[in-house]
């Protein structure tokens, strides 16, 4: 297998919610919800970088479409690692995380590795975790 990951689909209980979430709340643009035509196949998606997409699908369809069981979901089970370029940012990132309705799990600060970061969880529970790496050149 090549490492060539073009898509991270999160499941989502409300795509309405999710979408103003991510659209509205964080300014990731996208064309809204497409494939209404389809059964199960309602799916939103955002462009991220260097061809990277971001999908938001109803927790029901990837499991019909996977042919599994729906299971309850465990914010555990992942992460998503938002790097950016200042402390300054990330403070900012999840003030603007948490006024689009965020839950901070754990407010921003200094890490155990020079760093600094800070946790918040999407409507469905998703983490995010938006970092600053002293060590890590952010490419813009």
């Amino acid at each position: 297998m090549k490492p060539r990951i073009t898509v991270l689909t999160l499941g989502v209980s409300d795509l309405d919610e999710s979408l103003a979430f991510y659209r509205d709340g964080l300014g990731l643009p996208t064309e809204g919800i497409v494939g209404q035509e389809f059964e199960y196949g309602a799916v939103v998606f955002f462009n991220l970088q260097n061809g990277l997409m971001l999908a938001l699908w109803p927790r029901t369809s990837i499991a019909r479409d996977a042919g599994l069981t729906l299971q309850p979901p465990s914010a555990t089970d992942f992460t998503i690692g938002h790097n950016v370029g200042s402390s300054d940012e990330v403070d900012a990132v999840m003030e603007q995380a948490k006024r689009a309705g965020a839950t901070i799990v754990k407010a921003a600060g200094e890490t155990f590795w020079g760093g600094y970061a800070g946790y918040f969880q999407d409507p469905d529970g998703h983490v995010w975790e938006i970092v600053w790496n002293p060590h890590m050149a952010i490419a813009e």
